[in-house]
C-alpha cells in the first residue's frame, strides 16, 4: 500500500471511528432505558401499560421503517438546528444517532424477554420494587445477550457512516466516493472496502469475546 494511500485511509478511518463511537455511545444511553421501557410496560410485566407500551413501539417502528439514507436528507434542518452544519462527520452523528436508538431498544428489549419470568417473580416475592427488580435481576441477567445485540449495532453504524458519506458526512464512505468513484480510482476503492471488512471483523470478534465472558450459564 502506497504512503499517498495511507495519507487518505489514516484519516478516513479515524473519522469513521469517531462517528461510530461517539453516536454509539449516545444511542445507547438513549436505547437501553428505552428498551426497558418496552419491555417493562408490555403485557404482564411489572409496569404494564398497554397504552405507553403502544404509543412508544408505534414510534419505534416508523422510524425503524425509514431508509436510512432517507432519513439523513430529512433531518438536515434538524442537524443545522443541533450542530450548526449538515455536513461533517459531528452533523452525520445526528441521524447516526437517530437511526440506532430504535434499533437499540428493540435488541434490548429482545434480549430483557429471554430472563425467565420465575426470576421476576422471586425478586417480587421479596418486595423488591420495579426499578430493583430492573436493575438488579433483569439488566445483569440478560447483559451478555444486550452486548451480542449491541455489537451488532455496531457493525450497522459502521455501514452507515460509510453511507453518510454519500452527504458530505466524511469518513470511509466520503473517500470512497469524492477519491475512489469520482476520481476513477480502484484502488482507493478497494482499500477503502478492505478496511471497512477489517473493521467489521474487529468488531464482531470484539463483541463476540465480551458478551461470552459476561454469559455466567
Amino acid at each position: 500500500m502506497s504512503a499517498s494511500l495511507l495519507d487518505l485511509l489514516l484519516p478516513a478511518l479515524g473519522q469513521t471511528i469517531y462517528m461510530v463511537v461517539v453516536s454509539m455511545l449516545v444511542a445507547t444511553l438513549i436505547g437501553v432505558p428505552l428498551g426497558v421501557l418496552l419491555h417493562t410496560t408490555g403485557k404482564g410485566q411489572i409496569l404494564e401499560n398497554a397504552a405507553l407500551n403502544k404509543s412508544v413501539g408505534a414510534v419505534v417502528n416508523a422510524i425503524r421503517s425509514i431508509p436510512f439514507i432517507i432519513l439523513m436528507v430529512a433531518i438536515i434542518p434538524l442537524t443545522r438546528l443541533l450542530v450548526g452544519t449538515a455536513i461533517g462527520t459531528t452533523a452525520a452523528m445526528v441521524p447516526l444517532v437517530i437511526a440506532a436508538v430504535p434499533f437499540i431498544g428493540r435488541q434490548v428489549e429482545t434480549s430483557l424477554k429471554e430472563v425467565p419470568y420465575g426470576l421476576v417473580e422471586a425478586a417480587e416475592s421479596m418486595g423488591a420494587t420495579p426499578l430493583q427488580i430492573i436493575w438488579h435481576v433483569l439488566l445483569p441477567e440478560s447483559r451478555a445477550s444486550i452486548v451480542a445485540q449491541l455489537t451488532t449495532v455496531i457493525i450497522s453504524l459502521v455501514g452507515e457512516s460509510a453511507m453518510a458519506g454519500a452527504i458530505g458526512g466524511g469518513g470511509l464512505g466520503d473517500l470512497a466516493i469524492r477519491y475512489g468513484y469520482q476520481r476513477f480510482r480502484p484502488d482507493v476503492m478497494l482499500a477503502t472496502v478492505v478496511v471497512l471488512i477489517v473493521l467489521v471483523q474487529l468488531v464482531q470478534f470484539a463483541g463476540n469475546r465480551l458478551a461470552k465472558s459476561l454469559d455466567k450459564k
